[in-house]
């Protein structure tokens, strides 16, 4: 992106007064090399942005004073959770990575019947963590403002029985009606996806999914990747 580098503050920015970075902020401006004087832009991850300029660099600090508001990139007309049964070893990564350059607004991990990959306790807590990293540094290279949540892992039976705002659910599937012909086209709807691991849902998950509100949908005759279909789905949105 064109411009000034870009750097995730968090909701603590201040827009009145100059204002120390957080220690991540001033990690990254130091792999920039940048320095006082220099204008960088700051986003709070909720969608605002703002032109500023370095006042002081140093060994752990950086001090940097707002000038401006900017107008963030736009976001999806229709803002999409994405479910997924998790893919084994790093399809994961790159799959949150993407996932937030073409816009999804949250991202929940899951286990399945057929998830190869399956943490608990701090393990599943510092791969969250991981992929919340990976989903800001994403933001701060594509343009957005705003940077899409990573839910804590669950079970799909767990998340299935969670009461869910109303909103249009879709299950990704390979016997199923083409996406297109699917209802989610007003402006500000949210949208639900449900994407399973490698191998797919088992019967008795897709039963329950439906069972939950989910209508199944399909992106066509081709067989795609657990860490492909998604992408494809939200780039498909942002084309619609």
């Amino acid at each position: 992106m064109a411009g000034p580098p870009r750097v995730f503050v968090g909701p603590s920015l201040r827009v009145d007064l100059p204002f120390e970075l957080p220690v991540e902020a001033v990690r990254h401006v130091q792999v920039l090399r940048l320095q006082p004087g220099d204008a960088l832009r700051v986003f709070d991850g909720r969608g605002g942005e703002w032109l500023a300029r370095l006042l002081r660099m140093g060994r752990r600090d950086a001090l940097v004073r707002v000038e401006s508001a900017v107008a963030p990139v736009p976001e999806l007309p229709v803002a999409v959770t994405l479910a997924i049964g998790v893919p084994a070893n790093d399809r994961m990564d790159r799959l949150v990575e993407k996932a937030t350059e073409l816009g999804v607004a949250a991202i929940q991990p899951l286990v399945t019947e057929r998830s190869v990959l399956r943490l608990q306790g701090e393990r599943a807590e510092a791969r969250r963590a991981h992929w919340q990293a990976i989903a800001v540094a994403a933001c701060e290279q594509c343009g957005r403002a705003r940077v899409p949540s990573i839910a804590a892992w669950a079970t799909l039976s767990d998340w299935l029985a969670r009461p869910h705002a109303q909103q249009t659910r879709w299950l990704l599937s390979t016997d199923a009606q083409a996406v297109g012909a699917a209802r989610c086209d007003a402006p500000g709807e949210t949208l639900l996806v449900l994407s399973g691991p490698e191998g797919g849902f088992s019967a008795a998950e897709t039963l329950a999914a439906r069972g939950a509100g989910f209508v199944e949908v399909s992106l066509g005759p081709r067989v795609l990747r657990a860490d492909t279909a998604p992408l494809a789905l939200l780039a498909w949105l942002g084309l619609a």
